[in-house]
């Protein structure tokens, strides 16, 4: 059965509740390394989980102009800062990623201020591999000389989205060398798809996992990275080749449900709804944006029905996996426990907001 405007747009309003309605009932202790208690499902908490939550509630205000949704949004920014912001890594980076496209469209200037001195610190404070690259250093671990698929998503696009914003052309440099660089370790030349890390100590990918989600922040990534920046053409021409090579893999391993698997190419691994869903929008936006063929817009829309078949009836998105760390056999990441998210919520939202910029004149996608 095909979607239509009206229901999608319902399961958006119950995926938002879904999101803002998310509480960490105590299941995981993950104390961070200065002592505090990590909360990596609260709404209420600064981490990466919400700060991908936020910004899918950003492009969502922005696609449809909810005045609800953009008093959320800065109500959320507006008491995390002032009860005081946590230590600078990779992952206390991404909720900068919403409150820059914010700044961007409002230029409120509360924000402003928050925006220039994260992101001259990350230039100045975060770690580097050798090449440049950040290292994944987050709240309870330093990984030091790795290279995760993550952190593009959580820290490249940022600089991208506010040095575009702000003029600061450095930054958005910096996010293309980050690209770049990720690409020339965790890109598998031999199949297309990504490996989620890679160490320089041993030089190695560590279990070589075609992991789903990873692949879905690159999916997603490099189309966000052209959209919410002006890049040089050769990085352009390049990244869009990266992209085109992997959704080449990404398409003949859909489950015929529309999901992807936690482990891209295993077909023992469980199907798992934030990949599908990220995914499913990169896709959806790569077709819309004229960088893609209709085969892209086919699967996403097969990734939407797989992900709106997944959404529960207080808007809480299935079958997502909890945060995956770098595993080192490929039955680590078959293990990973189902945990709704913030980032589940949020990349859902993503591909149902997506979406409906695809839903034809009759109210219904075909």
């Amino acid at each position: 059965m095909l979607a239509s405007s009206s229901d999608i747009s319902a399961c958006l309003d119950r995926l938002v509740g879904g999101f803002t309605g998310l509480r960490h009932g105590g299941q995981f202790h993950e104390p961070n390394l200065d002592g505090t208690s990590g909360d990596y499902i609260s709404f209420d908490s600064w981490e990466w989980p919400q700060g991908v939550g936020l910004y899918g509630l950003v492009r969502l205000w922005q696609f449809t102009g909810r005045d609800d949704l953009r008093h959320l949004i800065e109500n959320w920014y507006s008491v995390r800062i002032e009860a005081g912001l946590p230590s600078l890594n990779v992952n206390t980076t991404a909720p900068m990623l919403g409150l820059s496209v914010l700044w961007a469209k409002t230029r409120d200037p509360r924000w402003q201020p928050t925006l220039d001195a994260w992101a001259s610190r990350v230039m100045s404070d975060m770690g580097r591999t050798p090449e440049g690259g950040f290292e994944h250093h987050v709240s309870d671990k330093v990984n030091d000389n790795e290279l995760w698929d993550d952190t593009l998503y959580m820290v490249a696009l940022f600089l991208a989205s506010y040095g575009q914003a702000s003029g600061r052309r450095e930054l958005v440099d910096e996010a293309s060398l980050q690209f770049l660089v990720h690409a020339r370790y965790l890109a598998d030349t031999e199949t297309g798809l990504w490996f989620h890390g890679w160490t320089f100590d041993g030089r190695h990918n560590f279990a070589r996992a075609r992991w789903a989600r990873g692949n879905a922040w690159i999916t997603a990534g490099i189309l966000d990275l052209l959209d919410l920046a002006d890049i040089s053409r050769p990085v352009r021409g390049f990244l869009l080749g990266v992209l085109k090579a992997q959704v080449d893999a990404l398409l003949p391993l859909q489950a015929p449900s529309g999901a992807w698997r936690t482990l891209l190419d295993d077909p023992n691994s469980y199907e798992e709804i934030s990949a599908t869903a990220g995914i499913g929008y990169g896709l959806l936006k790569g077709y819309r944006l004229g960088l893609g063929t209709p085969a892209w817009r086919d699967a996403g829309l097969k990734a939407l029905k797989a992900v709106m078949n997944n959404i529960d009836e207080n808007g809480t998105v299935l079958n997502v996996s909890y945060g995956t760390r770098m595993g080192h056999d490929q039955q680590f990441y078959r293990d990973i426990p189902i945990q709704p998210t913030g980032y589940g919520q949020a990349l859902a939202i993503l591909c149902l907001s997506e979406a409906l910029q695809h839903v034809e004149a009759e109210g219904k996608v075909a």
